[in-house]
């Protein structure tokens, strides 16, 4: 990538190689400057945009497979969603300034190269949250909790599920802003679900997909209530070694759940786990206000019907009744 011509384009509807060389029209070049990070959905390079005045930018390279009707539906409508999320601006959610095709032709193993172009933001929270040389304040918890929340309600707003939300997904600007990024698991909102075991990174996971039952839009919520809780902690609050672990970690804190809550289409059997008493939510979160608590309680119940949606997260008085600095 570095030093040559890769080719960006307004996304439309290639359904099939002969359409491929459409993408080629405008080209652009990007200097590759470094690897930011690698994961199982491609690598992410820091690059520079060399036509408009060396911009530094975020660039993802994806491989996507090429069947004998040419591209994915599936890759063409992710690529159509990101433009279209792209359109609003939202301050929370990482900008998409492009899709680039990496070549005139697809590699060895049937596999169409392309990099989705992001705005570069310097750190991620998980970094952010290390370095940060004490405690953070009340005031900035707050305000990177409603930072998160507000990008997570305008994707379920747009019935998205993220899947994947952690601290190394959730990007930190330099005057303190936080933005959601990453969506290589984004899916469009389907009521009957099911997460296959790379969904949702294992500390962040929500027990309903822990027990592969059917899960929607409080997946994110559960995710991001063990972010927040994150943000006082500056560590995991339920770092758990395995699936059955994880579990083991939510119930010792939370309690077993009860007969009538446990899912009916529940993968492992209730009696498979003792029966932990729940514990002391304001124990592990000495100095949380007791609206945060509150707030924190709603984002982490069992049953997902019973979370608080992210719209109720940003009408709880834990924002209404102390307003952001």
């Amino acid at each position: 990538m570095s030093g040559s011509n890769d080719s960006c384009q307004n996304t439309s509807a290639v359904s099939s190689l002969s359409d491929v060389s459409s993408l080629f029209q405008t080209p652009k070049k990007y200097e590759e400057l470094n690897v930011i990070g690698t994961g199982a959905y491609g690598t992410v390079y820091k690059a520079r945009d060399l036509h408009n005045g060396g911009q530094v930018v975020a660039m993802k390279k994806v491989k996507v497979p090429i069947t004998e009707d040419g591209i994915p539906l599936s890759t063409l409508r992710e690529i159509a969603l990101l433009r279209q999320l792209e359109a609003y601006r939202h301050p929370n959610i990482v900008r998409l300034l492009d899709v680039c095709h990496g070549g005139p032709s697809v590699d060895r193993d049937q596999q169409l190269v392309l990099f989705l172009v992001f705005e570069h933001v310097e750190q991620d929270l998980e970094s952010f949250l290390k370095r940060a040389p004490g405690p953070l304040s009340e005031n900035r918890i707050q305000s990177m909790s409603h930072d998160i929340l507000s990008g997570i309600d305008f994707l379920h707003s747009h019935r998205i599920v993220h899947r994947d939300l952690k601290p190394h997904n959730l990007l930190v600007t330099s005057s303190g802003r936080v933005k959601l990024a990453d969506f290589g698991l984004a899916k469009t909102y389907d009521t009957e679900m099911k997460l296959t075991s790379v969904v949702v990174t294992l500390w962040y996971r929500p027990p309903e997909v822990l027990l592969g039952a059917a899960y929607n839009t409080a997946v994110d919520v559960w995710s991001a209530g063990l972010v927040l809780a994150q943000l006082r902690t500056r560590t995991a609050l339920l770092p758990g070694a395995s699936d059955s672990d994880q579990l083991h970690c939510i119930f010792r804190l939370f309690g077993r759940p009860s007969r009538e809550e446990w899912p009916a289409t529940a993968a492992v059997m209730r009696d498979s786990f003792p029966d932990y008493p729940p514990r002391s939510l304001a124990d592990q979160l000495p100095h949380a206000p007791p609206l945060a608590l509150d707030l924190l309680k709603g984002m982490l119940m069992f049953d997902p019907a019973k979370r608080l949606t992210a719209l109720d997260c940003l009408e709880h008085p834990y924002f209404t009744d102390e307003p952001l600095a």
